[in-house]
């Protein structure tokens, strides 16, 4: 019996029913994965959710990633007894475990604080876990952050491990208005569009997906939820291929995407090719 539930294709996007366990290894290797699992136990995914196996999907992503491809992996921690479970630690050192990359270990400053404890200061983060299959293929990186001394002239030394010291990369480079990010994100998440108990913020799915992917690649959401991963692949014109367990979930993945295609802004301009002359301070 194929694990497919239901399939549908929308634009260049597919939804796929299914377990993502049982469907990911009939899959053929995607450019990127861009996922933000269930968390921890943070929320309640409705009847019939018994919990996430973390492990076995992570454990499945080196096979359904090509050389060079990404995951960006979006969690959190619950605290439970006093203490933070660490789980998503855990995660990232199973990651490792099954060969792949930590490339980078960016957080998801929210705007907002939604487990507030007296005994703590109050944690308004995530982490987005950037896993890559070797050294990554793709990077355009984003340059919209204000830079303080821009109009200066880059200046300085890096110290060496030796102790000794060299002029920085860039040195004589005229400091742009804007700058590269930095591996912290700010982001706005007070608005949820649909009935899902936990969507992706739009920003995190678009911003990672333009990042570590170019037009035309595919994407992959092993666990689609309401459909933002692919809602960002129809804007940027990436292929994507959502997997989705819960009925009602799919259903409404489904009339985001088509939502999606019917924008004006779906085409967009690919981005240029990134050219790191220096560092952006």
């Amino acid at each position: 019996m194929s694990p497919i539930i239901r399939e549908e294709r929308i634009g260049d996007c597919r939804l796929i029913q299914g377990d993502c366990l049982k469907v990911m290894p009939l899959l053929e290797p995607v450019d990127m994965v861009c996922t933000s699992p269930p968390y921890d136990g943070l929320r309640d995914y409705g009847e019939g959710f018994d919990g996430l196996d973390w492990s076995g999907v992570i454990s499945c992503l080196p096979g359904v990633m090509m050389g060079g491809g990404v995951c960006m992996w979006n969690v959190m921690d619950a605290t439970v007894d006093g203490s933070e479970t660490g789980t998503s630690f855990k995660q990232a050192i199973h990651a490792i475990n099954c060969g792949l990359n930590l490339h980078d270990t960016m957080i998801y400053i929210k705007n907002n604080v939604n487990f507030p404890e007296s005994n703590r200061y109050f944690s308004g983060h995530e982490y987005m876990f950037i896993w890559s299959n070797g050294p990554p293929k793709t990077f355009n990186p984003l340059k919209d952050r204000p830079n303080k001394w821009a109009g200066n002239v880059m200046h300085g030394t890096d110290r060496q491990k030796d102790g000794s010291t060299k002029p920085i990369c860039g040195r004589g480079k005229e400091i742009g208005k804007q700058g590269m990010r930095f591996n912290w994100w700010s982001i706005k998440n007070n608005h949820n569009p649909t009935s899902h108990p936990a969507p992706m913020p739009f920003q995190i799915a678009h911003d990672q997906v333009y990042s570590w992917s170019n037009p035309s690649e595919t994407i992959l959401d092993p666990f689609m939820g309401s459909g933002t991963t692919l809602v960002a692949c129809a804007k940027l014109g990436r292929k994507g291929i959502g997997i989705e367990l819960d009925p009602d979930y799919f259903d409404i993945a489904c009339k985001r995407v088509e939502e999606a295609y019917r924008q004006p802004d779906l085409f967009v301009a690919p981005p240029e090719a990134p050219k790191q002359e220096g560092f952006d301070i």
